[in-house]
C-alpha cells in the first residue's frame, strides 16, 4: 500500500459538458480545415485581475549594519488589497485593445457594449485587414457577455461569435 494524493482540477465536468466541448472543438477544427485563414480572423477577449503593489528595490531595502549584527530579513511579496480588472482583446498578431474597469464599476451588459464599441474602433485603426473582411469574436459565457444587449449589439454590427 502507498499513499496517493488526488490531482487538483479546477472543475469536474458533467458528461453533457464534455460532449459539448467535443462538439465545439470539432466544429472549430472543421472551420479551420475549410478556411486556412480562419484562426487569423479571431479576436479573443479575456478578463483578469491586476494587483497593484510597489515592490521595494534591493537598494532601498539595504541598511547599514556592523559585522556582529544579524543579517536583515525580508519577507516575500504578497498581493496587495488594491486590484483592478483588465479587459484585454488579442488576436494572432498580438494585443488589439485593452482597458481597465473603473474602480467600483461592475461589468454589466451595458458596460461591455461600450467596451465592444471601443474595440471596434481599435480594430478599425490597428487591424484594417480584419476591418475590411470578416472577423470573429471569441469570449467566455459570463452573464455580461451573453446578455441580450451584447448579443443584439454584435448582431447589429455583424460580428459573429465563436462558441
Amino acid at each position: 500500500m502507498r499513499r496517493v494524493c488526488a490531482n487538483f482540477v479546477p472543475r469536474l465536468l458533467t458528461t453533457d459538458q464534455m460532449e459539448f466541448r467535443m462538439f465545439v472543438a470539432g466544429d472549430l477544427f472543421q472551420k479551420s480545415s475549410q478556411d486556412p485563414t480562419f484562426l487569423e480572423k479571431i479576436v479573443t477577449a479575456d478578463e483578469s485581475w491586476v494587483y497593484a503593489y510597489i515592490p521595494e528595490t534591493k537598494m532601498r531595502s539595504s541598511k547599514w549594519h556592523t559585522k556582529s549584527s544579524p543579517q536583515p530579513k525580508k519577507s516575500r511579496h504578497v498581493r496587495s488589497n488594491t486590484k483592478v480588472m483588465r479587459i484585454s482583446f488579442f488576436d494572432i498578431d498580438g494585443l488589439v485593445h485593452h482597458e481597465f474597469v473603473p474602480s467600483g464599476q461592475s461589468v454589466t451588459g451595458v458596460f461591455y457594449v461600450q467596451v465592444l464599441q471601443r474595440l471596434r474602433d481599435a480594430v478599425r485603426r490597428k487591424r484594417p485587414d480584419k476591418w475590411k473582411g470578416q472577423w470573429f469574436m471569441h469570449h467566455d459565457n459570463t452573464p455580461s457577455h451573453t446578455s441580450f444587449v451584447v448579443q443584439q449589439f454584435l448582431a447589429d454590427k455583424n460580428i459573429p461569435v465563436i462558441t
